[in-house]
C-alpha cells in the first residue's frame, strides 16, 4: 500500500513537471538581439503580465510554455523597444499643427509655405519651425521686410530648425514690445543699419513666445497623440522629452493612466524657477510609463545660429564667442542646489567653453557623490582638457545626425583645429563607458534608423562623404544599438526595467523588416518597422 502511494505521488509529480506554463504571448522563430552581454542572441521569448519571463530557443520555449497568442516571427530581426534619449516629443506633436519649414532651400520657399499654410488654416498668429539659412544659397539670416509686406496685420514668428533663433514680423515685435532699445541677456536681437531685422537668438525669443496664444487642452492632447503615432511607426517605445512644464507632464500622466497614451516617457522639467521649486518640493515622480527626475538646463545656444559659446572666437565671425543662456554664476548655484537633491541635472552644452563650464561645475557639485548620472546633452565641441576630466560619473547624451547635418558648415564655424574635437562620439564613449543616443527631433528627423546610420557610417542620407565624416569617432553597430536601448535606459536610471530583452523587464520590443546588424550600412536608413510592442501588446 505504501509503495502504491509513492508510485501515484511520483506519477503526479512527473505529470506536473511536464505540463507547460501558460503565458500571454510566445514569440518564436525570431532573430533576437537581446542587448544582454551574457546572452546576446536568442530565438524566442515568453511574456506574462507585460514582462519577459523567459528568453531562449524556440524548441525549449515551445516545450515549456503554452500561450494565448503565439507570434511566429519567421526569422525577422527583433530588438528591444528603442529609446530616444533626447527629443522634443510634445514639440513634434505641436509642429503637426503649425507651418512646416523643414527642408526649405531659400527664404522665398519659406514665405511660400507660410502663405499656403495661412490660406488653408487662417490662424490669428502664424508660427512654425524648420528653416535653416545654412541650407540656402545665401547663407545669411533673413530679414523681416518681406514678412511685413505679406502679413502687415497678422503676427508671424517662425523658428529656426534648432529652436535657437527666430524671425518675427513687425506685428509680432510690436505685440511683444520689442524695439531697437530692448536688451536681453543670454542672446541677441539682431540689428542692421540701426533697424531691427526681426531675428532673435536664444533668450530674447521668450518675449515673442510669451505672447503666442497657448494651445487649447484638446490641441495639446492631439499633439501628444500625433507624436505617439509617429514614434510608434519608428519602433520608439520610450522618449526622453527634453524640457516640459508641469502642466504638460500632468496631462501626459493623466492620458497614460486611462491608456489614451501608451508610450513611455522620461520627462525633463524645463528650468523655470517656479518649476524647479515645485518639483524639488514634490520629489521624483515615477510610474511604469512616466519618470520625472531631472531638469533640462541650457548652458548656451546652437552652433548653427552662432549661439554656442566658444573659448576662442568663431572662425567665420570676428570677435564673436556666442552667449551663455544661463550665466555661469547662476548655473553653479543651480548645480549646487540640485546636487543636494535626488534630481538629475541635464544640461544643453554645444560650444567648448560651455562644455568646460558644465563639466567642471558638475564635478565640483558632485564631489563625494557617486552614481548621479548627470547628463551633458549634445556635448558637440569638447576641448582636449575637458575630455581628460571625463569618467563614468557623467553621461554623454548625443545625437549622431547632428554630425552629418552640421558637417557642411561646422568647419567654417570652428576652424580646422577645433572641428577635430567636435561630434567625437567614440571618444566620449571611451571616456565615460556608455553613451546615450537620441535625435533631438524635430531639429532632426524622428527616424532612429537615420541615427543608427549616422553613428556607424558618419554619412548623411546622400551617402556623403564616401569615407565618412571624421570616421575615427564612428560607433560600432553593437555600441549604437546599446546607445539606443540599454545605455539610454541607464541614462534614465531605468536599466533594470527596460533597454534589453531579459527576464523581468518590460516586454517592449520591435520587429524589423531587415537585420539592422548585418545589412549593408547604406541600406540602414530605409529599414521599416514591421511591428512595435509595449508590455507585449502591439501598438503599431
Amino acid at each position: 500500500m505504501k509503495s502504491s502511494f509513492l508510485l501515484i505521488a511520483l506519477t503526479f509529480f512527473l505529470y506536473s513537471c511536464q505540463q507547460p506554463t501558460e503565458v500571454d504571448v510566445l514569440v518564436i522563430n525570431a532573430n533576437v538581439y537581446t542587448v544582454e552581454n551574457a546572452k546576446p542572441k536568442a530565438e524566442a521569448f515568453a511574456i506574462k503580465d507585460g514582462k519577459f519571463i523567459a528568453v531562449g530557443s524556440t524548441t525549449t520555449l515551445l516545450q515549456e510554455y503554452t500561450a494565448h497568442t503565439t507570434i511566429d516571427a519567421e526569422g525577422k530581426t527583433i530588438v528591444p523597444g528603442l529609446i530616444d534619449a533626447h527629443c522634443h516629443f510634445y514639440g513634434l506633436g505641436l509642429q503637426q499643427q503649425k507651418v512646416d519649414l523643414t527642408g526649405t532651400k531659400s527664404y522665398d520657399e519659406v514665405l511660400a509655405r507660410i502663405i499656403a499654410f495661412q490660406k488653408e488654416k487662417k490662424v490669428s498668429f502664424i508660427t512654425g519651425r524648420g528653416w535653416d539659412q545654412n541650407d540656402w544659397e545665401v547663407k545669411e539670416f533673413p530679414t523681416k521686410e518681406k514678412l511685413d509686406s505679406i502679413f502687415p496685420d497678422t503676427p508671424v514668428a517662425i523658428t529656426r530648425v534648432d529652436g535657437h533663433a527666430m524671425i518675427a514680423n513687425q506685428k509680432a515685435l510690436d505685440l511683444a514690445k520689442i524695439t531697437i532699445e530692448t536688451k536681453i541677456e543670454g542672446g541677441e536681437i539682431l540689428q542692421k543699419n540701426g533697424q531691427l531685422t526681426g531675428v532673435l537668438i536664444d533668450n530674447p525669443m521668450e518675449l515673442i513666445q510669451n505672447i503666442i496664444p497657448e494651445p487649447t487642452k484638446q490641441e495639446q492632447i492631439q499633439a501628444l497623440k500625433d507624436a505617439e503615432k509617429i514614434n510608434f511607426g519608428y519602433g520608439l517605445t520610450t522618449v526622453d522629452d527634453a524640457g516640459l512644464s508641469p502642466r504638460v507632464i500632468d496631462l501626459v500622466d493623466s492620458l497614460q493612466k486611462i491608456d489614451e497614451l501608451k508610450i513611455r516617457m522620461y520627462a525633463m522639467v524645463s528650468n523655470t524657477p517656479e518649476y524647479v521649486d515645485y518639483y524639488l518640493k514634490k520629489g521624483i515622480y515615477k510610474t511604469d510609463k512616466l519618470h520625472v527626475s531631472s531638469f533640462k538646463i541650457y548652458a548656451d545656444g546652437a552652433l548653427g545660429s552662432r549661439g554656442a559659446v566658444l573659448k576662442q572666437p568663431y572662425s567665420d565671425q570676428e570677435n564673436h564667442y556666442g552667449a551663455m543662456v544661463l550665466g555661469t554664476d547662476a548655473f553653479k548655484k543651480l548645480a549646487k542646489r540640485l546636487a543636494a537633491s535626488p534630481f538629475q541635472m541635464n544640461t544643453h552644452a554645444i560650444g567648448d567653453s560651455a562644455n568646460a563650464v558644465v563639466i567642471k561645475t558638475y564635478y565640483k557639485a558632485l564631489e563625494g557623490k557617486s552614481d548621479r548620472r548627470w547628463r551633458v546633452e549634445h556635448a558637440q565641441v569638447v576641448a582636449p582638457e575637458e575630455f581628460e576630466m571625463l569618467d563614468d560619473n557623467l553621461v554623454m547624451s548625443v545625437q549622431p545626425t547632428h554630425a552629418t547635418s552640421d558637417m557642411y558648415w561646422a568647419g567654417e564655424r570652428l576652424g580646422d583645429k577645433r572641428i577635430k574635437g567636435a561630434y567625437a562620439y567614440k571618444t566620449l564613449l571611451q571616456k565615460t563607458g556608455r553613451i546615450a543616443l537620441g535625435t533631438d527631433y524635430p531639429v532632426e528627423h524622428v527616424s532612429p534608423f537615420y541615427t543608427f546610420y549616422a553613428a556607424i557610417a558618419r554619412k548623411d542620407l546622400k551617402q556623403y562623404p564616401k569615407e565618412g565624416f571624421q570616421k575615427k569617432d564612428a560607433l560600432t553597430r553593437e555600441e549604437t544599438l546599446k546607445g539606443m536601448t540599454l545605455w539610454a535606459a541607464y541614462s534614465n536610471f531605468e536599466e533594470h526595467e527596460k533597454g534589453s530583452i531579459a527576464k523581468g523587464k518590460f516586454a517592449d520590443f520591435v520587429i524589423l523588416e531587415d537585420n539592422i546588424m548585418e545589412i549593408h550600412e547604406d541600406q540602414i536608413p530605409n529599414i521599416k518597422v514591421k511591428a512595435t510592442y509595449i508590455n507585449g501588446k502591439k501598438v503599431y
